[in-house]
């Protein structure tokens, strides 16, 4: 099995130091999309490991949280491809849960639901916590520079991890290879 572990904000749509509330607000990126369903087409099983503290801080509700990621899956099944998984942590950064990003909780939910192990399967995020979660069970890490990739760039990454302009960059990569 070929997968694949996308964060979600930066990565996919716009990011927001305010969160993302709203329907209105979760804006896919460029090429974002496509990507996605280009990846799929090509037989890759598709996951999204996202921290989403907005439900913990009472910003978000689960029932506009769930309509932000019926519009993804549904937009990507728009270009042909599919979403296999989007599993979220909840939780607040002082909530004591093992799932909240750069723990690797979410990874660890993944793959149980899929029965495999995560050695070298990419992930892609733009902060270095979406970065570290991966690493710590095998995963191989991608920055992308959208969202707060830019000023993660920046600081000191895990070794070997590739950097691309956006999700698109990575999924011509991975597709060459």
């Amino acid at each position: 099995m070929k997968l694949i572990i996308l964060d979600r904000d930066g990565v996919i749509n716009q990011d927001s130091d305010e969160f993302i509330k709203t329907l209105d607000e979760w804006i896919p990126l460029p090429g974002s999309i496509e990507a996605i369903a280009r990846l799929s087409k090509a037989g890759w099983t598709i996951a999204i490991a996202t921290n989403q503290s907005g439900l913990a801080r009472g910003l978000v509700s689960p029932a506009v949280l769930q309509s932000m990621h019926q519009r993804l899956v549904s937009l990507v099944e728009e270009q042909g491809g599919r979403v296999d998984f989007i599993h979220h942590c909840p939780h607040g950064p002082d909530d004591g849960c093992d799932c909240r990003k750069p723990l690797p909780g979410l990874f660890t939910q993944i793959s149980d639901a899929l029965d495999c192990r995560l050695n070298n399967v990419p992930t892609v995020g733009d902060s270095l916590r979406d970065l570290q979660a991966g690493v710590a069970v095998g995963c191989r890490p991608y920055l992308v520079r959208t969202g707060k990739g830019r000023l993660t760039e920046q600081k000191p990454l895990p070794t070997g991890t590739l950097i691309f302009d956006d999700l698109a960059a990575v999924v011509d990569h991975l597709l060459e290879a």
